[in-house]
């Protein structure tokens, strides 16, 4: 009989989609392990339960797998009782697919549990306890909490994204008609016929990839602004989301203990914020002059083009959140951009500093008025755009970090900045 499932290629696969359990001592384990691949947070497609195999090192360091199989009667037992839990604790029920394989004696068997990704949030029962969601972090499965639950629900539909939720502390009046006018007409989007209060209606959409400005909620009826209409034309914004606001300081050295660095703490709307962050930005990059070059004469201290994609991707793609501010840092030699909150669930670091991971947005419909309005690129271009621009202008390439709390891109000046004459 011919088997679909290939023990030495899942040994080499990435360890969030395999899990392996030698005597599977409790069955819970697997009924956690598979409702986390059911919930595929890290975007994997689902995973594998191997149950009756352990992974060992060969006396060359490699990893080898001893397949001791299961006798019949515990395959058949571990079988019913982690089927009974999938179907029974775990809502919506799961039903994962079940292989035998052979073992390395004839006695007994391996057991495999094959569960795909469903596209829904499936959360677990165990026994008086109350319902938990489980998902795959690197090789454990962990209780999805805070940020990893909230990230999941919105993935499996139980949850709007925080910019498309409503803010149940604000009203149509807190949004300021003249911003939205303005806005819409540098975009291109307002119709002539229609009146400014029209864009309020719960109803009407400026485009298919945003949803409504407002919505009513469904028990008072009462009309209220989403995130994203707050913080691209709300009034006194930071009452309602205290984290959006920026810091920009400037060092004169290359460290921040300079006792005289200049910060300006910029507040209002964040096209506003935009606007006054990319004027202070613009004086960061005075043109730097070189007599001996006859070749290049003339050089910027930072490619201004490089410097608004770093503002604009900062923006539209902070965990708004969290109350950290966006700071960016200016020193002798460098700009430091750091933006609350870590990379989204399944891009590859690797890739993101590179400029080759694939598009993902944190805040779809502020990314996306960003990119009407020339705040910032769409569908991922940013990277690239500044990887491009800073080779362009002979600047040193620029480099990205990300952590679980910040993402922070630093953009190195040119060369000859500090040692040439500017104008």
């Amino acid at each position: 009989m011919a088997h679909s499932v290939d023990l030495q290629l899942l040994a080499t696969r990435e360890s969030e989609q395999t899990e392996w359990k030698d005597q599977v001592s409790n069955v819970n384990d697997v009924g956690r392990t598979l409702s986390a691949f059911a919930n595929d947070l890290a975007n994997l497609g689902g995973g594998y339960v191997v149950c009756g195999v352990r992974e060992e090192r060969d006396e060359h360091g490699f990893p080898r797998l001893v397949r001791g199989g299961l006798s019949a009667n515990r395959l058949r037992e571990i079988e019913g009782q982690v089927l009974t839990r999938c179907r029974e604790r775990v809502h919506p029920a799961i039903a994962p697919r079940v292989e035998e394989l052979p073992a390395d004696t004839a006695d007994a068997r391996v057991l495999v549990f094959i569960q795909p990704a469903t596209g829904q949030g499936h959360l677990l029962r165990e026994g008086d306890e109350g319902g938990k969601y489980f998902v795959r972090v690197s090789r454990q499965t962990v209780e999805a909490r805070n940020g990893l639950l909230r990230e999941l629900l919105v993935r499996s539909g139980g949850l709007l994204p925080w910019d498309h939720r409503a803010c149940s502390l604000a009203s149509p009046k807190d949004l300021d008609l003249l911003a939205l006018r303005q806005a819409l007409q540098t975009a291109g989007l307002q119709e002539a016929e229609r009146d400014m209060d029209d864009y309020l209606n719960e109803e009407f959409q400026i485009s298919p990839f945003v949803p409504p400005l407002c919505v009513r909620e469904p028990l008072t009826g009462s009309l209220r602004p989403r995130n994203f209409a707050l913080l691209l034309f709300g009034r006194n914004l930071q009452r309602f989301i205290p984290g959006a606001v920026s810091l920009f300081s400037e060092y004169r050295g290359n460290d921040r203990s300079e006792p005289s660095a200049q910060r300006h703490e910029v507040a209002g709307n964040v096209l506003e914020q935009a606007s006054k962050l990319r004027h202070l930005l613009e004086l960061q990059a005075p043109t730097l002059f070189d007599k001996t070059d006859l070749n290049h004469p003339n050089a910027v201290k930072y490619p201004l083009r490089a410097l608004y994609e770093c503002l604009g991707n900062a923006l539209a793609h902070r965990d708004y959140e969290r109350v950290d501010p966006l700071r960016i840092s200016v020193f002798a030699t460098r700009i430091e951009f750091t933006s609350p909150g870590g990379l989204p669930l399944g891009v590859d670091q690797e890739l993101f500093r590179t400029g080759r991971a694939g598009a993902r947005w944190r805040n779809q419909a502020l990314a996306w008025f960003f990119h009407r309005l020339q705040v910032a690129q769409a569908e991922g271009q940013g990277i690239p755009t500044i990887l491009r621009t800073m080779h362009e202008a002979g600047c040193p390439p620029p480099s990205w970090q990300a952590t679980d709390s910040e993402v922070s891109c630093v953009l190195p000046a040119h060369p000859r900045a500090g040692a040439t004459t500017t104008f």
